[in-house]
């Protein structure tokens, strides 16, 4: 199927080193991704993750795989008017990096911000939170939950 537009390159290799080459199955590729097969289907399809496809299987070299890997949307490394998003070393972080440094769900950290007890910052679609605020909103709300418990008890 050389006529074939899916194909990126052509499926028999010229050279004994090209036929060296690790590949791996859809199946295999979502697994070493931790995503679905689906993912990995749209991956191809919107030439994000470059796969070569003889009569019936796709196959991906495990260099292309780390290569997509690599150039992967992560929200770490979103940014907002040049600059990153959530920059920890700054003192930035969204609300579910809060929610897993405070052990609380993520919904109570979005309800604190709705009703005022902690104070975040819209960057574009997403809610940043600085450090001083998560700290003053676990002094003031979560650690006084915690006491006025054990006084009760």
């Amino acid at each position: 199927m050389s006529g074939d537009a899916t194909n990126w390159e052509n499926p028999i290799a010229s050279t004994p080193e090209e036929n060296n080459k690790r590949v791996v199955s859809i199946t295999e590729a979502a697994r070493l991704n931790n995503v679905t097969r689906q993912a990995i289907y749209v991956a191809i399809k919107q030439r994000k993750l470059r796969a070569t496809k003889d009569a019936t299987r796709w196959t991906i070299d495990l260099d292309d795989l780390e290569e997509y890997k690599k150039n992967k949307y992560s929200r770490k490394k979103s940014t907002f008017e040049g600059e990153l998003l959530f920059d920890n070393s700054k003192g930035f972080y969204s609300i579910n990096q809060v929610a897993k440094m405070l052990n609380v769900p993520a919904q109570k950290i979005y309800y604190a911000t709705r009703v005022g007890h902690l104070k975040a910052y819209r960057k574009g679609a997403a809610w940043v939170v600085q450090i001083d605020e998560v700290k003053g909103y676990k002094e003031s709300y979560l650690d006084r939950r915690t006491t006025v418990g054990q006084i009760v008890s």
